[in-house]
C-alpha cells in the first residue's frame, strides 16, 4: 500500500424532504447572494427549483439564476457565469442538477474567485488556490462530483475537454435527495451506474498500490451494491432505497476512499473524454461501457492475479487457480454482459464512432496528456488504436 493523504470536506445532507434545510444550511455557511445554476426545463418542471428557492427566500438569503447547462458542460456557459457572479456579487454557488451542472458550477466558482479563465487551469495542470463556495442539490447518481475534487470542463472552440483537479474544487456542502432521481430515464441511469463503476475501478485496478485489502473490500462492496441497487432502479424507477444506494455509491465511487493507498491514472477516462469531445452526442457513462472492457482485455495479461480476483470477488466467477487468466476473462466478459443487460452499449458504432476516426482520437488523446497514456503499459497511438478496434 502507497502513503496517502484524504480529505473528504464536503458535508453531506441526505435523504427524504432535506430540501428544506438548504436555505439555513448556506446561511449558516455565510452565504448571503447565491446564483443557483440548473440545466434545463425539467428542474422547473419537477417543482425541485421552486422548493430550492423558496427555502433559499425564508432564510433571507437573495438569488439569481442561470440556466442552461448541456452535458458535457461548456466553457462558453461558464464563462458566461464567472462575469454574471461577479457582476451580481454573488458569494455562493448552488448547483442544482448533475455532473454537468456541478461542474459548471466548479468552474464558475474558480473562475470567478481567481480571476483566472478556468480553461489556463485545465490547459496547464494547474490548480485554483481559491473559489468561491459551492453546493450541490444532486438530480442524477452519476458523476460523483457533488464530493469530488474533480472538475471536467468542454472548450467547444477547440472540441478539446479536460479536468482540473484540486481540493478547492470539492463542494461545501450536497443536498441528497434519493427522490429526485426517480425520473431520470432507463438510459441515463444505466450511464450513471457505469460511470459509478468506472471510477470504482479506475482506482482498483492500477499497477501501483501493492497490497490494499482494506481498500480492496471497500471498491469490491461498492461495485457490487451498485451492480445489484442499478438492476433494481432499472427495474423500478421510484424504488427508494435502490435509488438511495446508487447515489450513495456514486458519492462514495469518486470522493478518493475507494482508491487509498493506491496510484490513480484514470486511463479509461483519458480514452473516453476523446469521444465526448469530438462528439458531444456521447454520453460519458455509454462511452466509458463501450472503452473499458476493450482497455481491460488489451491489459489483463499485466495484472492477471488482480483481474481474477475482481471477477471471483464481485462477479462471481468460479477461480480457476491452474488458468487465472480465464477467470480474469470470464470476469470482463461478465461486466460485458451486465453493460448490455442495463442497455447501455459496447461497441463503438453504437455511439455513432466510425474507423475512420479513429486515428484523431487517438491523436487528440496523446495531445491531451502529452505523451502516451499512463497504463499498465503506456498507450501510444497504436495501442489506443488497437483498443478501439478491440471496442468494435
Amino acid at each position: 500500500m502507497q502513503n496517502f493523504s484524504i480529505c473528504t470536506s464536503t458535508e453531506v445532507v441526505f435523504g427524504r424532504g432535506i430540501e428544506e434545510q438548504i436555505g439555513k444550511k448556506l446561511h449558516a455557511l455565510g452565504a448571503t447572494r447565491v446564483l443557483v445554476h440548473f440545466g434545463g426545463a425539467s428542474a422547473r418542471k419537477s417543482g425541485l427549483l421552486d422548493r430550492v428557492e423558496r427555502s433559499l427566500t425564508d432564510a433571507g438569503l437573495s438569488f439569481i439564476e442561470l440556466g442552461g447547462v448541456s452535458p458535457n458542460p461548456k466553457l462558453s456557459l461558464v464563462r458566461e457565469g464567472i462575469a454574471l457572479a461577479k457582476r451580481e456579487g454573488v458569494d455562493f454557488i448552488l448547483a442544482v442538477g448533475g455532473g454537468s451542472v456541478i461542474d459548471s458550477a466548479k468552474g464558475i466558482g474558480m473562475g470567478a474567485a481567481t480571476g483566472t479563465d478556468p480553461w489556463e487551469f485545465a490547459a496547464t495542470g494547474t490548480a485554483p488556490a481559491c473559489t468561491l463556495p459551492v453546493g450541490t442539490v444532486l438530480t442524477l447518481s452519476a458523476a460523483g462530483s457533488e464530493t469530488s475534487n474533480s472538475c471536467v470542463l468542454t472548450n467547444e472552440e477547440t472540441m478539446e475537454k479536460r479536468g482540473i483537479t484540486s481540493q478547492t474544487n470539492r463542494p461545501r456542502i450536497s443536498f441528497m435527495n434519493p427522490e429526485n432521481t426517480f425520473t431520470v430515464s432507463k438510459f441515463q441511469t444505466g450511464c450513471g451506474i457505469v460511470d459509478i463503476m468506472m471510477h470504482t475501478l479506475e482506482r482498483y485496478l492500477t499497477p501501483e498500490g501493492g497490497e490494499s485489502d482494506v481498500t480492496d473490500r471497500i471498491a469490491e462492496g461498492v461495485l457490487i451494491a451498485t451492480r445489484d441497487a442499478g438492476r433494481r432502479a432499472i427495474a423500478d424507477p421510484c424504488d427508494y432505497e435502490a435509488r438511495a444506494s446508487l447515489m450513495w455509491a456514486g458519492s462514495v465511487s469518486h470522493n478518493d476512499i475507494t482508491g487509498c493507498g493506491r496510484g490513480r491514472q484514470f486511463p479509461v477516462h483519458k480514452l473516453e473524454h476523446e469521444l465526448s469531445a469530438l462528439h458531444d452526442e456521447v454520453s460519458h457513462g455509454a462511452g466509458l461501457s463501450v472503452l473499458f472492457p476493450a482497455w481491460a482485455y488489451f491489459v489483463l495479461e499485466h495484472d492477471v492475479p488482480r483481474f481474477a480476483q475482481l471477477a471471483n470477488r464481485v462477479f462471481g466467477v468460479e477461480m480457476d487457480f491452474q488458468h487465472p487468466e480465464r477467470t480474469a476473462r470470464a470476469g470482463i466478459d461478465t461486466m460485458k454482459r451486465f453493460f448490455e443487460e442495463i442497455g447501455m452499449p459496447v461497441h463503438m458504432a453504437e455511439l455513432g464512432i466510425c474507423p475512420e476516426e479513429y486515428e484523431k482520437l487517438a491523436q487528440n488523446a496523446m495531445k491531451t496528456v502529452g505523451g502516451p497514456v499512463k497504463s499498465y503499459v503506456p498507450l501510444d497511438k497504436a495501442a489506443i488504436l488497437e483498443i478501439f478496434r478491440l471496442a468494435e
